[in-house]
């Protein structure tokens, strides 16, 4: 029960506090890592460069596991009162690797520029959520690129923390998060990044391939739920999940775009759904109760049952 307790506790804490300052995050503290290791693996040698990005990503990844292993290892639980400190230490510790109130605080924020007709303060808060120039992006296009944001970071920022803790406990999560973050910061096709960046935009993929294909279904149910286009979702997940130039992506922003009957669109990229483009700040409130209700399913009908048949096998890293 304890590992059950703990997916519990860290959904309950995110969605009640949020994140930390970030100074105390320990995603904030692998990517000072990151930036600190990263200039070391540059080189004029493709071949080289590709190399040092493998061996600072394997790197600082193991350290990581291993901080995680030991952690489990070391925290083993005889009696009510340890039980009780390990579920509450574990929660916080499982929290940090999960963001659903982040998700919401963030796009609010955008949101809210738009609705005192701040475009250019809108444009501005969304460069810092998306992969893309949002200078010349109208208020329909910046509003597309919230509920974007907020649907494919289910996957980044809360369901893919759970799939790994359900099957290899914290050492999954924080594996996860570690290589994610990688892919955040050097997981860019440019002139700068291609090379050091490609081994760990690789192994995110890799890691989010399933997830992202459970969080797209288990969307549609949380549609079903909620009273949004369960139809929608699904058939817009199936035609339009592939079209965007990540395998993963695509596939909960589909989702999402279908549920609401809205459309998506990343200028000169893709289009999603063939709903409304006229979108506002009622799109971006059932987009935000959507992700709630997914990320709790997922934990409910993924995570926890995941815990259960591991633990049942003798397969699962007790803590």
């Amino acid at each position: 029960m304890i590992p059950i307790l703990i997916a519990i506790g860290a959904i309950l804490l995110d969605l009640a506090f949020g994140d930390p300052r970030s100074k105390y995050h320990p995603t904030a503290w692998v990517g000072t890592m990151i930036a600190r290791l990263i200039p070391f693996a540059k080189s004029q040698n493709p071949t080289m460069e590709k190399i040092g990005g493998i061996t600072v990503t394997v790197s600082i990844t193991g350290l990581v596991a291993a901080l995680l292993v030991s952690f489990e290892v070391f925290t083993s639980t005889t009696d009510i009162i340890s039980t009780v400190l390990m579920v509450l230490i574990g929660s916080v510790l499982l929290k940090t690797t999960i963001a659903i109130r982040g998700l919401e605080q963030h796009g609010k924020q955008v949101m809210e520029s738009l609705h005192q007709d701040n475009l250019g303060e809108a444009q501005e808060r969304l460069a810092m959520l998306v992969k893309r120039s949002t200078k010349q992006l109208d208020k329909n296009h910046v509003v597309s690129g919230v509920l974007e944001t907020t649907s494919e970071n289910i996957v980044d920022g809360v369901t893919g923390p759970l799939f790994y803790f359900g099957l290899f406990g914290f050492p999954g999560a924080f594996v996860y998060r570690t290589i994610n973050t990688f892919d955040s910061m050097i997981g860019y096709r440019n002139s700068i990044f291609s090379n050091v960046g490609w081994f760990a935009a690789n192994c995110d993929k890799i890691l989010n391939y399933i997830p992202a294909r459970i969080t797209g279904y288990v969307m549609v149910l949380a549609a079903l739920i909620v009273g949004t286009d369960w139809r929608g979702a699904l058939h817009t997940m199936r035609e339009d999940g592939n079209k965007t130039s990540s395998p993963n992506a695509g596939i909960p922003m589909a989702a999402m775009a279908g549920a609401l009957h809205t459309r998506f669109e990343k200028i000169d990229h893709y289009s999603l759904g063939n709903g409304t483009a006229e979108l506002d700040y009622t799109h971006f409130k059932s987009a935000v109760t959507l992700m709630k209700t997914t990320c709790v399913l997922f934990c409910g009908i993924v995570t926890i049952p995941s815990i259960m048949v591991l633990s049942y096998l003798g397969w699962w890293i007790h803590v």
